[in-house]
């Protein structure tokens, strides 16, 4: 495999469809990304619309992890936390095309979203994965800590109930540049 490039994405329609299909692979092989299956393509679009948007206003990050000009896989760093949490933020909606699962995309995209976020002031990550299908392994490898687990806490994609486990991380500050 060529090297992953990770980018900041910015609202465009390309972007946007991409992302959309993204969301809409990840959720119909059984991602518990917030959506049910089958995804309708104008609820994802409308998802990756207000969320570039966001990114747009400065409210979070969403990055793209790139094998060469294909966009391959996503995370999204949420900035935009209460007045009292200045110094976290939380990392959210990892995808990866399943043609690319395993190679180093999500490891990619995590390590970048833990630079920007340090380079943000931040001090503490957290999020959150499903406890049967998540990606447990992949967060507990870079370090991050297992707080709990709570039970029946979403549907997954095609039905039935999964808990979810909280991780956190602490990471240090650095200096933008």
């Amino acid at each position: 495999m060529s090297d992953i490039d990770i980018k900041i994405l910015t609202a465009s329609a390309e972007i946007q469809n991409v992302l959309r299909d993204i969301l809409i692979e990840t959720v119909a092989n059984g991602g518990s990304v917030s959506f049910m299956h089958p995804l309708a393509p104008e609820v994802a679009g409308a998802f990756w619309r207000d969320s570039l948007a966001s990114a747009a206003r400065e409210e979070r990050i969403v990055l793209g992890a790139f094998d060469d000009e294909q966009l391959v896989g996503t995370v999204t760093l949420l900035l935009d936390l209460p007045p009292n949490q200045p110094h976290r933020a939380e990392i959210a909606k990892m995808m990866t095309r399943v043609s690319h699962r395993g190679r180093g995309v999500a490891t990619a995209l995590m390590r970048a979203a833990e630079r920007l976020a340090a380079e943000r002031g931040r001090t503490l990550l957290m999020l959150d994965t499903a406890v049967e299908d998540g990606a447990s392994r992949l967060y507990e490898a870079l370090g991050f800590n297992l707080t709990g687990v709570i039970p029946d806490y979403a549907l997954k994609p095609h039905g039935g109930l999964t808990g979810t486990m909280i991780y956190w991380k602490r990471i240090d500050h650095v200096a933008p540049g």
